[in-house]
This record gives structure tokens, C-alpha cells and sequence, in this order.
């Protein structure tokens, strides 16, 4: 990238998160990303650069151990030109929601990261030209807590996912509760990954984008900006899965081109790569609760119960697929939060009477390869010490990271003697596709937020109990008032 070259009308706006902003080149499978702050509080240019910096280390010597050098790509840090940020800012302002306007781009300190667009196929050079789907999964937490610390019996049955719906809901930042849980899509049992994603296509949130050629074409950009017409989504798919155009339209052709993309993702997630570099093979797995594999909350479960069915099956994940690969980290989370904020109090006070140990514990980095080594130690038992309380603080962050990392599946046809590596191709009814699975969103989630998760989890319990708890009254209330008409009569014996 040749940054005197460097021309704002040759770069789009491509989406924003609460922390970053990105743009995408118009022409190259390449995008920016910059960080984004409140108007008044603009870091230095050397404090931005380190914190880009962190962000590579992070992605290249942690992640990439967990999640394979295929999925992770990290990109580089580059410098810009300041003239062209300031008009690149102005270009794509009128682009951006509303509702993540309170935060600016930096466009002052002059770095940015530089990364391939995850929205384009990731493997194969051949299809470059190709027209190319990307459909972007939030999965988020594929598990059920154990830890001894949990002190609300509810969490050991009911995942996070299905509980903060009812707040959000609550809050109006969505109007219905989503179907999906994750643990149904994290099960490895099609019947169940199929309902998963259906929920997700019937209620994408932000746990679902669909993108044609790099555009959205379905989803929400954020909870105000949402495309989700499923027979308009089903109109863009046909073209790829039924290329011979012989399908009639209408709800049959909408149920059955959903239906194949469901199919493709699912082997796509299943899939395992055999020569990908990864270690999660290194640790000791950590055992999903008690072999609990449901959530009580999920309608799937309820489905099933209503059906006379009181069994779930469950398939297990293959070990080299992404899933599988996610999950391993998400489990790094071994003590819950619940456990988790005395060892942070304890790391506080430490810090509080040895301000100038911080870089020792290594709560800010280096991220390298003694980093990822002390990762490794999955034992349970406290001893007492500041570097036992260290440990699972970055185990839990580690494990944060994974439950809000997003998986990027590129789809593009490909013809039958196309590609030689067959694990690369997804086979549909009607066509072939050559695939690319990437990650996104694998920052390590900060230090300084764990007593904001831990306030958070607390709300979303007692939320969702409390809501439970209305139901109830509101099914008994209904019943006697079902009954207050009845009459005894006693007749004579």
C-alpha cells in the first residue's frame, strides 16, 4: 500500500462496531480498520500504535495457536497520510448509523490496521472474479457453566445467550426473542444446528450478515438498520444454488433455497481442516458441564418435549472443525465470573500496594509465545498466590474473546474439475462451492471490564428470573380466573 497513492474515493465505508470503524477498497480484496473514541478523549499517536500493535501480537501468537493460521489473519499496521484520513472521515460520515455516530474515527494519530476482506473467498485465486457470498455468525457461548461458584442454580441450566434476550427485549433493543441458542448450533447434531440457524436467519439480531460481492444484502447494520425479507434474501441465493434458474418462486422456492444454504453452512462448520496449524491439541480439553449438552431454555428442547420426546441427541463436534476449535477456547472460562472477581480484587489490591508490577503480570502484554504457554495451566485449586489469580484472569479473557468472535464463511461456485482439495468444496443439490472460514472480532477483551461483566451477568440472571417468576403469576392468575365462575353442588348420599 503506497500511502502518498492514497485516494479517500477509492475506499467505502463497510461497517462499525462499539470500538472500530472500517472501510473497505473499492477494487482490492483489502480493508481498513481504525479505532474509534468519544470526541473528547483522543489518545497519542504513539499510544494508538501501541495498541494496534497488541492487537497483531494478540491474533498472531495467541489466536492463531487456538484457531489455525487459516482462520486467524491479523494484518499489519500501517501509516497514513493525515490529509487523506481527514478526508476520508468527512467521505464516509453520511454512511454511518446514527446510533454509532457518539464515537469518531481516529483520523489524528495516522495508523490504522490493514487487512484482507473477510467478505471475499480467502483460499482460491482462480475465483477472484467470482460472485461470492459471505454470511458473518456471531455464535456467541456454545456452553453451560459448572464452576462451584455459580451461587444462581439457573446458570447451570439456562445459557447466557437465551437469558439476556429477555433483557434486551425488555430494553427495546430488540422487538422479539430470538429461537437460537447457541448450544444447539455448537452440538455437532444437524436436526439441531438446522433449527439454530433458521432461528438466526428468522431473527438475525446481531448475530447474522449475509454479504454479496462484499455488499449486505441481509441483516442489521445495527438494531435500527435491518434487512431481513427472507424472500428477498432467497431471490439473491437462487442464482447460486440453482443456477439453471429452473425453480418456480414463491414461499416452496424461498423454503428450499434457504434450505440449501443452511445445508452448505452446516458442513461448513462441521468440516475439519487436517493441515491447518493449530494447537489446540496442546491443552488438556476442559469437559463441557456435567455432559449437560442443552439448554432448558431453548426451542428446540421444548419442541422436542412437546413431541413426547424427552431426549436430546447429542453428536459432538469434529475435532479439527471451527466449532470445536471456538469451543476449546470459550472453556479457558473454567471459574465463571462469579469466581472470577475475587482473584481480580486480589490482583487489585496487589496492584494498588505494587503499582509497578502490572508489566510483570503481563496484564497489558507482551502477547507471545510465554504468554500462551501460561494459558496452559487448567488447574482449579487456588492457592492463594497473585499469579494463580493472574492466570485465570487471562485464561477468562482469552475465553471472552472466543464467545464474541465472529465466523466469516465465503462461498463462491466452482466448477467439477475446478479444485483439486476436496475438504475445500461444499457440494449442494444443484451446485459446488469453494469455501474460506475466517474469524473476526478477536480482540482480547480488556482487563479493566471484569467488574462491568460481572454487574452485567448478576443483571441478566436476576432479569431473567424475575421474568420467569411473572410468568408463573400470570399463568396462576390466569387460572383462577379461568375457575372463579365454578360452583360446588353437594348432593345427598
Amino acid at each position: 500500500m503506497e500511502a502518498e497513492k492514497m485516494d479517500e474515493n477509492e475506499w467505502k465505508y463497510h461497517g462499525e462496531g462499539n470500538k472500530s470503524l472500517v472501510v473497505s477498497h473499492v477494487q482490492r480484496s483489502v480493508v481498513l480498520r481504525f479505532l474509534k473514541f468519544p470526541p473528547d478523549r483522543h489518545k497519542t499517536a504513539e499510544e494508538i500504535f501501541h495498541h494496534l500493535q497488541n492487537i497483531v501480537d494478540f491474533g498472531k501468537h495467541i489466536m492463531n495457536l487456538f484457531l489455525g493460521e487459516n482462520c486467524v489473519h491479523y494484518g499489519e499496521v500501517v501509516q497514513l497520510p493525515l490529509e487523506f484520513l481527514k478526508r476520508l472521515c468527512l467521505k464516509i460520515q453520511s454512511e454511518r448509523p446514527e446510533s454509532r455516530c457518539g464515537k469518531e474515527m481516529d483520523a489524528f494519530s495516522g495508523y490504522a490496521l490493514c487487512l484482507p476482506d473477510l467478505t471475499r473467498l480467502q483460499t482460491y485465486h482462480f475465483v477472484e472474479h467470482r460472485p461470492t457470498l459471505c454470511i458473518e455468525i456471531k455464535p456467541k457461548c456454545g456452553f453451560l457453566p459448572s464452576s462451584c461458584h455459580i451461587t444462581k442454580k439457573v446458570k447451570h441450566k439456562v445459557c447466557r445467550f437465551c437469558m439476556h434476550q429477555h433483557l434486551k427485549v425488555a430494553k427495546g433493543k430488540w422487538k422479539r426473542i430470538s429461537k437460537y441458542c447457541p448450544l444447539d448450533l455448537f452440538s455437532g447434531n444437524k436436526q439441531r444446528m438446522y433449527f439454530a440457524l433458521m432461528s438466526l436467519l428468522q431473527e438475525t439480531q446481531n448475530n447474522l450478515k449475509i454479504f454479496k460481492n462484499g455488499e449486505l444484502i441481509f441483516g442489521c447494520r445495527d438494531h435500527r438498520d435491518c434487512v431481513s425479507d427472507l424472500n428477498e434474501l432467497a431471490h439473491h441465493l437462487k442464482p447460486f444454488f440453482f443456477p439453471a434458474n429452473g425453480l418456480s418462486s414463491g414461499l416452496y422456492c424461498t423454503r428450499t433455497v434457504i434450505k440449501e444454504l443452511i445445508h452448505a453452512l452446516t458442513m461448513t462448520l462441521l468440516s475439519s481442516s487436517t493441515t491447518d496449524n493449530c494447537r489446540v491439541g496442546d491443552m488438556k480439553s476442559v469437559t463441557i458441564s456435567q455432559g449437560r449438552s442443552y439448554c432448558d431454555a431453548s426451542q428446540f428442547s421444548k419442541e422436542l418435549l412437546r413431541n413426547g420426546n424427552h431426549k436430546t441427541e447429542g453428536s459432538g463436534l469434529p475435532k479439527g472443525c471451527i466449532l470445536y476449535k471456538i469451543l476449546q477456547a470459550q472453556l479457558l472460562d473454567m471459574l465463571d465470573i462469579e469466581g472470577l472477581r475475587s482473584l481480580y480484587d486480589r490482583v487489585e489490591q496487589y496492584l494498588e500496594e505494587f503499582p509497578k508490577e502490572r508489566s510483570n503480570l503481563e496484564i497489558d502484554g507482551p502477547y507471545n509465545e510465554t504468554f500462551y504457554e501460561k494459558l496452559k495451566d487448567l488447574s482449579t485449586e487456588d492457592d492463594g498466590t497473585v499469579t494463580y489469580a493472574v492466570t485465570k484472569i487471562h485464561q477468562y479473557r482469552v475465553a471472552m474473546t472466543a464467545k464474541d468472535c465472529s465466523i466469516m464463511i465465503a462461498l463462491t461456485p466452482c466448477l467439477q474439475d475446478e479444485c483439486p482439495e476436496q475438504r475445500c468444496v461444499v457440494p449442494t443439490s444443484k451446485s459446488r462451492f469453494v469455501y474460506s472460514v475466517s474469524l473476526l472480532d478477536l480482540d482480547l477483551k480488556p482487563y479493566e471490564n471484569i467488574p462491568h461483566q460481572y454487574e452485567r451477568d448478576s443483571k441478566i440472571v436476576n432479569y431473567y428470573l424475575k421474568s420467569l417468576q411473572a410468568k408463573e403469576d400470570q399463568h396462576l392468575l390466569d387460572f383462577y380466573k379461568e375457575n372463579e365462575d365454578c360452583t360446588l353442588v353437594f348432593h345427598k348420599v
